[in-house]
């Protein structure tokens, strides 16, 4: 190895999550380099976040166009699917990273290309795609942001079916007549609403009871409702037993658990994910190679003063958003102690505490209706031991939403602590409605009395009205 290169902060993965480390350590003045071994930016810049939602918009416009009067004949006609691909590939860069590299370098940060490990305390060893190798010492702090990866289950012939992951979803250039997905997921709700826009015939197989099953379960039961309105099919209880590929591009074939088979072009599989942790280093450090890093509100590892971890890597909340708010919160506790401060904010809110990740996690899912959430649901607070109630109204039932589009259908949920009388959680369910989620996370994170929620006036006729008839049915 060369002889290392010193800086205050290195942090491996150039992801979102590690972007904002760097962001922030910058800011504080503090030298960062940052270690990517794929394309700066990750997962949600090229395989996620941005491709999903450039294939979903035009999907959900028109389907809200076809809901409006006046409007609905001139939609009739199917996606132009090239010009959908090209705004798709305008938002991915094309998949290359130029603008997230002068970014970084504008901002003064150090980029390494190449696979990083850990090499003992406070070092990290970085081996670039033509085989040079460099170590990098860090004065302060090392920060892992390395993400997950899709998993993929381990059926007879699935590794030679060649399945589709999110990353495939993503970056298709052409749409399967028939498409195959495994999984009830937020990604297997947004890609079967995305394809079967697009022209697919989506067949989506469930192994539980319902779709999103981390939202209240009237979300999912909405979602799937509108997916076999669009043509696609949506069967839960079932489980995939093995999988066989015609050929090297042939059609795929899926054997479900009592023998009955289903045929498709395209198998895509979304059944979570696993952290990138398996050739990092930890056993360096003493931690398990290739398992989630754990860490405290502070996105410290626990034991090792100088190691933190952010984004989905800590397994708190895998939420680009939410990587992105702990990369916030490290930043600034790395620049705290590089400063000499000792007397850190962690308690609960604090300024050195990501609480959100458990307190008030928001949630959008771009399907057709889109699904919102911040909090926890009314199982999982009656779990926690909440004294609670919940206050659902028809959110089709407010003007806005009538006047959004005919035919509005949906649902809202709050989730009330009785005992403070603040909101413990959010749901809205309808189109449109993810553009109500930030009103719900600041009433929940800021747990703001109901009685002064009552004086938070919506204005008419918008489909926020929706609180108004909220706060009505709680009040009775």
């Amino acid at each position: 190895m060369s002889e290392a290169v010193e800086y205050d902060v290195v942090v491996l993965g150039g992801g979102p999550a590690g972007e904002n480390v760097v962001d922030r350590t910058r800011a504080a003045g503090l030298s960062t380099a940052l270690v990517e071994s794929e394309l700066v930016g990750g997962e949600c810049s090229y395989w996620a976040c941005i491709p999903s939602k450039a294939l979903l918009r035009p999907a959900l416009a028109r389907a809200d166009a076809r809901r409006v009067p006046g409007l609905a004949g001139a939609v009739a006609g199917p996606l132009d699917a090239e010009a959908v691909f090209a705004h798709r590939d305008y938002w991915t860069g094309s998949w290359k990273d130029d603008g997230q590299i002068d970014w970084l370098e504008s901002v003064g940060a150090h980029v390494y290309r190449g696979h990083g490990r850990l090499y003992g305390v406070r070092k990290v060893a970085v081996t670039s795609p033509e085989g040079e190798h460099h170590v990098l010492s860090a004065r302060h702090a090392v920060v892992v942001a390395t993400g997950t990866r899709a998993v993929i289950p381990e059926l007879p012939g699935m590794e030679d079916a060649r399945p589709w992951t999110s990353r495939e979803a993503t970056s298709a250039q052409a749409a399967p007549g028939r498409l195959l997905i495994v999984g009830g997921s937020v990604v297997a709700a947004e890609m079967a609403t995305a394809w079967q826009a697009l022209g697919s015939q989506v067949t989506l197989l469930v192994r539980g009871s319902g779709l999103l099953p981390r939202m209240e379960p009237f979300a999912g039961e909405l979602v799937a409702e509108a997916l076999r309105g669009a043509g696609a099919v949506v069967r839960t209880g079932v489980a995939v037993e093995s999988v066989v590929r015609d050929g090297s591009t042939g059609p795929v074939t899926v054997v479900l658990e009592g023998g009955e088979t289903l045929e498709g072009d395209e198998l895509l599989v979304a059944t979570g994910r696993s952290p990138r942790t398996e050739d990092i280093g930890l056993d360096t450090v003493g931690l398990t190679p290739g398992g989630w890093i754990a860490v405290d509100d502070s996105c410290r590892v626990p034991g090792i003063d100088w190691l933190y971890a952010v984004g989905d890597v800590n397994h708190r909340a895998l939420l680009t958003h939410q990587g992105k708010y702990q990369a916030r919160t490290a930043g600034a506790v790395i620049a705290a102690r590089a400063a000499g401060n000792a007397a850190l904010d962690t308690g609960r809110w604090g300024a050195h505490a990501a609480t959100a990740d458990t307190q008030a996690l928001p949630q959008a899912v771009f399907t057709d209706p889109e699904a919102a959430s911040v909090g926890l649901t009314l199982a999982e607070a009656e779990r926690a031991g909440h004294r609670v109630r919940a206050v659902d109204h028809d959110l089709g039932k407010v003007s806005g939403a009538g006047l959004y589009a005919d035919g509005y259908r949906g649902r809202a949920r709050m989730v009330v602590d009785l005992d403070r009388e603040i909101l413990l959680g959010v749901t809205f369910v309808g189109p449109g409605a993810a553009e109500l989620l930030h009103a719900a996370t600041i009433a929940v994170a800021g747990e703001v009395p109901i009685e002064r929620l009552w004086h938070a006036v919506p204005a008419f006729p918008t489909i926020s009205e929706i609180w108004l008839r909220l706060l009505e049915g709680y009040r009775g």
